[in-house]
């Protein structure tokens, strides 16, 4: 069956030329002879030939990119190459398909998930971009697909899939099968990966959306520990062993038939074998299906930013919770700053994972019974990372802002508004993280000690964010959902936030040295001077930290301001 040209550039043209007058009839032929000229090109290769183009030209006149991309690149590989290793190492092993069959259930699950919810995910395969060219879905489907096998993500899994197959094949037939099964693995996980990424385009691309999005990610790390304290419990219960019920329900869940393929095949049980790889090749043929069907759909349908929607303005007023902030500039640009934490799509992705995973660390530990009292220093330190790059969440609008700033007492105040706005929540939320720790493990004794230190470190982090957030400045793109750092700026952001922590960890070094020296003599009944000590630190290193930072903000205004309008 052939598939309907995609109807938007059509529609395009019509448009221009009821603007223009009549559509005349040669007009009417020459748009077609065109679009049946781009139809009769083979899309694959030069799709696969633009993905190589767009590649080597990343990474031209930029050696932080260069450096970046290789580093990456060897990374991969070199993991790569020992986790294949380590899996053929498993071979005669009698729990090999076990591991093998739930290591390509959770690699699949990786590419579904992973790409909706981290910036690692290839942007010039967005097939928005290509609404407006005369393409077929099903040639653009085969193009894209084939583009999308080039990258570093489909080379890891290519080892992984090698090195899966080779742990479980035995003789001459699971050879083959291995030769069959590993490509499989690769096009299913990738198949997987582009159908769900294409089915959730416009999700990622509206405000709601990604707030939706958000929430699913939320799930996904809450999943991923309860899976992780599910799988040290079973592993302690009895070993891998345990785990061959699971293993045989996955074996039978595409792309992980494809393995489970090989294994049979070297057990000698053809049928079974046969089995799944039918299934294996109808998932990919359903999945492929799936998405040319949400790729037509998502090309001939507008969206929410085509169609006009006026709706009264609600009178929000300045009551409530807003009238109890200072006045003047501190509480103007505390309600600003807060105010992007609801509403900014980005913002509210960061300062929601953070308080989500600053709250399960500890918890979770403190469940399985490994968890200590001070892991609640964990959730300060994640929330405390929100203080870096200050500027670069107001983006263009920064300018704004610089207006108002004529010397060191305004980007004084002005910091420190911001520094109190994140306090305002970070210092309860420290305190709630610290007595539910403590709770869970029953160790109320050392609360005082460990509040102390989180609130130190709270302080610390403040302060080194403010400095990080004067002297390495970057911006963040408003296209990507989830793409935090402007391309060529990825040095500025892991230079400012590696710096930070590591001038953050010597801050609050003599509070550590103190917190240990109480614990080894034993001075347990004095440990609760760590308390008010902790909360004396904070505030000095913090108010250290914006008195240095708010001339360097002054003086490097412009610099600022070039540098986070630069996305």
């Amino acid at each position: 069956m052939t598939s309907p040209a995609t109807p938007a550039a059509g529609a395009t043209g019509a448009t221009g030329a009821a603007a223009s007058g009549a559509v005349t009839p040669a007009a009417s032929a020459t748009s077609a002879a065109s679009a049946a000229s781009v139809a009769s090109v083979p899309l694959t290769p030069i799709f696969v030939r633009l993905k190589l183009s767009l590649l080597r030209n990343g990474l031209k006149g930029s050696s932080k990119r260069k450096a970046a991309y290789f580093t990456t690149l060897g990374f991969a590989l070199l993991v790569g190459f020992f986790v294949t290793l380590g899996l053929s190492m498993l071979h005669g092993n009698a729990h090999a398909g076990t591991v093998v069959v739930l290591l390509a259930a959770i690699l699949a699950l990786g590419w579904a998930f992973m790409p909706l919810f981290f910036p690692t995910g290839d942007e010039t395969l967005d097939p928005t971009r290509l609404v407006m060219l005369p393409l077929r879905p099903r040639p653009l489907v085969r193009a894209l697909f084939a583009s999308s096998l080039v990258g570093i993500g489909p080379l890891f899994t290519l080892c992984l899939a090698a090195g899966s197959v080779i742990a479980v094949a035995r003789g001459a037939a699971g050879a083959v099968a291995a030769v069959v099964g590993a490509p499989l693995l690769v096009l299913g996980c990738v198949a997987l990966a582009r159908a769900v990424a294409t089915a959730n385009v416009r999700l990622l691309t509206s405000r709601k959306g990604r707030d939706l999005a958000l929430l699913s990610g939320l799930l996904i790390a809450v999943g991923a520990q309860v899976a992780n304290f599910a799988s040290q419990s079973l592993l302690e219960a009895g070993g891998l062993s345990t785990l061959e019920p699971a293993e045989a329900v996955v074996r039978w869940l595409p792309p992980a038939t494809a393995v489970g393929m090989v294994d049979s095949v070297s057990q000698g049980a053809y049928g079974v074998a046969a089995a799944q790889l039918a299934l294996t090749l109808a998932a990919l043929a359903a999945l492929l299906w799936f998405w040319e069907r949400t790729l037509t759909k998502l090309m001939v349908t507008p969206d929410g930013s085509t169609i006009a929607a006026v709706r009264p303005v609600k009178d929000r007023g300045e009551g409530g919770f807003w009238s109890l902030l200072p006045a003047g500039r501190t509480g103007a640009t505390m309600q600003r700053t807060l105010r992007y934490v609801v509403r900014d799509p980005k913002t509210k992705a960061s300062w929601v994972t953070a308080l989500a995973i600053g709250l399960i660390i500890p918890v979770f530990n403190a469940l399985q019974g490994t968890g200590s009292l001070y892991l609640a220093c964990f959730g300060a330190g994640m929330l405390g990372v929100q203080m870096y790059n200050q500027f670069g969440q107001d983006t263009s609008a920064f300018w704004m802002v610089a207006q108002t700033i004529s010397g060191p007492r305004d980007a004084y105040v002005e910091l420190r508004a911001r520094a109190a706005a994140l306090a305002l929540v970070t210092v309860p939320y420290t305190v709630l993280v610290t007595a539910v720790t403590a709770a869970l493990i029953g160790n109320w004794s050392a609360f005082p000690a460990a509040l102390g230190l989180a609130l130190a470190l709270v302080g610390s982090m403040l302060c080194t964010g403010a400095l990080a957030s004067a002297r390495f400045p970057y911006s963040i793109p408003s296209d990507g959902a989830f793409k935090n750092v402007a391309p060529g700026q990825g040095g500025l952001a892991w230079m400012g936030i590696f710096a930070g922590l590591a001038v953050s960890a010597v801050i609050c070094a003599p509070m550590i040295a103190l917190t240990i020296w109480l614990n080894v003599a034993d001075h347990h009944d004095v440990s609760w001077i760590l308390l008010p000590l902790g909360v004396v630190w904070g505030a000095l290193a913090t108010w250290a930290g914006l008195r240095l930072a708010a001339p360097t903000v002054a003086r490097k205004l412009p610099e600022i301001l070039w540098a986070v309008s630069k996305g």
